[in-house]
């Protein structure tokens, strides 16, 4: 039984007592139980008026390490005066958060930290709003109009200058074979003739048409895309997140995907993780985002093997980027049958030094050195910059 309802029991036992007894003290504590009954009453029937709720997330796009703050915002119909009201949010997989508010206005703030977080989806979806009143006598919960609100913390990516692949692979005699990519200029638009340009870029139908001269707007394309594959096999997960291998695998394929789109070249990713639908990117802005919204949400959960997926892909088409940990012989056999098709590149993270178990050369990494597969291994610690610049040529399997 709540106390402001016990209230009223006392208050009616001690009313009735005093009138069977005549004792007027026990008649005045009889009413005063009765009137803090009847003032709590009023006070949980104004205070259980709706309330709205919003909630804003610091910095609006965060990357993961960043310290994240909820900032919540209530407003409310009633004047009535508080003694503590309170939030109560449900964050995905980081549970129960609570957040106090302080003042008795209309509308009341709160801010509450939840500090550097790991890659991943957030979804806010549970919200609920406890108010006391000044005597600590009773509580509610106002319904509560909340609009659900999800904070997404990208993977951090690397800058690259280039990528390990694009200076040429390593034949098994040494001898390097350039890539030979099909790139061109693609006619886009045309607009206005500007002084010291080439006439040679004069769009003569349409100068024609309005009088003055127009040139045509050329956009660099390649037209053979890459292919970015992000692996999710759970067996290659190996320690804590934000530290764990695949988090690392996927900060790589998001970075390669990156160093493609800031270079204008089409890529795809594409990754083995259960639901996953491929993404195409042709820019460094707002495509992009999709594919790191993808990034931030994958988990290691992929239905199949390496090897299944690579049966997937198209026997032709631009360079595929595996980027895996698996230790799956079968996996490397599918990588040399796609290799003898198209231009294939591989980077390895070696889930071991995750879990600072001693590393060593991986036969499958060997075996695609030997058929002139270019390949990087990253190992915990490694700067990915470094590890997938372009000055690395050639084929990393050893430390």
């Amino acid at each position: 039984m709540s106390p402001w309802r016990g209230g009223l029991g006392l208050g009616a036992i001690a009313l009735g007592a005093a009138v069977a007894s005549g004792s007027r003290p026990l008649g005045v504590v009889g009413l005063g139980f009765l009137l803090a009954w009847g003032a709590t009453w009023l006070w949980t029937w104004l205070a259980e008026r709706p309330v709205a709720l919003s909630v804003r997330l610091r910095p609006e796009s965060a990357v993961e390490g960043d310290r994240v703050t909820v900032v919540a915002e209530l407003s409310r119909a009633s004047r009535v005066l508080l003694g503590s009201i309170s939030v109560d949010l449900t964050i995905g997989r980081l549970g129960p958060q609570s957040l106090r508010l302080d003042g008795h206005g209309r509308v009341l703030t709160a801010e509450h930290e939840l500090g550097p977080l790991p890659r991943g989806v957030y979804v806010i979806d549970e919200a609920t709003v406890v108010v006391g009143d000044l005597l600590g006598l009773a509580s509610v919960t106002p319904p509560v109009s909340f609009e659900r609100t999800t904070l997404v913390v990208r993977p951090q990516l690397a800058a690259l200058d280039g990528l390990f692949c694009d200076a040429g692979l390593v034949a098994s005699d040494g001898r390097r074979l350039l890539l030979r990519r099909s790139a061109g200029f693609d006619f886009h638009s045309v607009r206005e003739y500007e002084q010291g340009e080439s006439l040679r870029r004069v769009h003569w139908p349409t100068s024609a048409r309005r009088g003055q001269l127009m040139v045509k707007e050329l956009e660099d394309t390649s037209h053979d895309g890459a292919v970015v594959l992000l692996d999710c096999d759970p067996a290659g997960d190996v320690g804590v997140s934000p530290a764990s291998s695949f988090d690392t695998v996927v900060r790589i394929a998001g970075s390669i995907l990156q160093a493609h789109a800031v270079r204008g070249r089409v890529a795809t990713l594409v990754s083995t993780g259960r639901g996953c639908v491929p993404i195409q990117v042709r820019s460094a802005h707002a495509e992009l985002g999709g594919a790191v919204l993808a990034l931030a949400a994958a988990e290691p959960d992929a239905p199949c093997g390496l090897a299944r997926a690579l049966a997937g892909i198209p026997a032709t088409g631009g360079e595929l980027t595996v980027v895996t940990s698996t230790l799956d012989p079968a996996a490397f056999a599918a990588v040399l049958s796609v290799a003898a098709r198209r231009a294939v590149s591989v980077v390895w993270v070696d889930s071991a030094s995750f879990a600072a178990r001693p590393t060593r050369a991986e036969p499958g990494l060997l075996r695609l050195a030997a058929h002139g597969v270019p390949a990087a291994v990253v190992r915990d610690g490694d700067d990915l910059a470094s590890v997938l610049s372009a000055r690395r040529i050639g084929v990393a399997a050893h430390g």
